[in-house]
């Protein structure tokens, strides 16, 4: 059965894109806890991510780590927090989300609620933020 993931990535639904290669895809959380929440996934549908094969499994990490840093640069906050939960939607995905305060990656907290172009400008600006540092290098 395809996930909502799925089809995201296949252009069934639309999407907040940031990132994007072959293998992945981020984009931001529609209840985000904070601005810049951002979702990885792979695109390859794996409901739980330590059945993630270990070569696409660690370059899901290091697609993240280039998210995430993507992320940082674009909204002040001391990190990027991380978490992989995976029971609300069966399609492995890494969670990254700016912190300043360890209840900022409090799931049971109220979400945000975010205009489109609030998240259009959001998006486009991490997205901005990832290509300049790729090409950069």
């Amino acid at each position: 059965m395809s996930t909502i993931f799925s089809k995201i990535v296949s252009g069934e639904i639309a999407a907040y894109k940031v990132a994007e290669s072959n293998d992945f895809l981020a984009f931001l959380d529609v209840s985000p806890l904070a601005e810049g929440h951002v979702l990885v996934i792979p695109k390859r549908e794996t409901d739980y991510i330590f059945d993630i094969n270990d070569d696409e499994y660690m370059a899901l990490w290091v697609f993240s780590k280039i998210v995430a840093q993507g992320i940082k640069r674009v909204f002040p906050c001391k990190k990027v927090g991380v978490a992989v939960i995976g029971l609300e939607v069966a399609h492995a995905h890494i969670h990254l989300v700016p912190l300043n305060n360890v209840s900022d990656l409090n799931f049971s907290r109220p979400r945000l609620s975010l205009t489109h172009e609030e998240f259009t400008q959001i998006a486009e600006t991490i997205k901005e933020s990832i290509i300049n540092v790729t090409t950069d290098n």
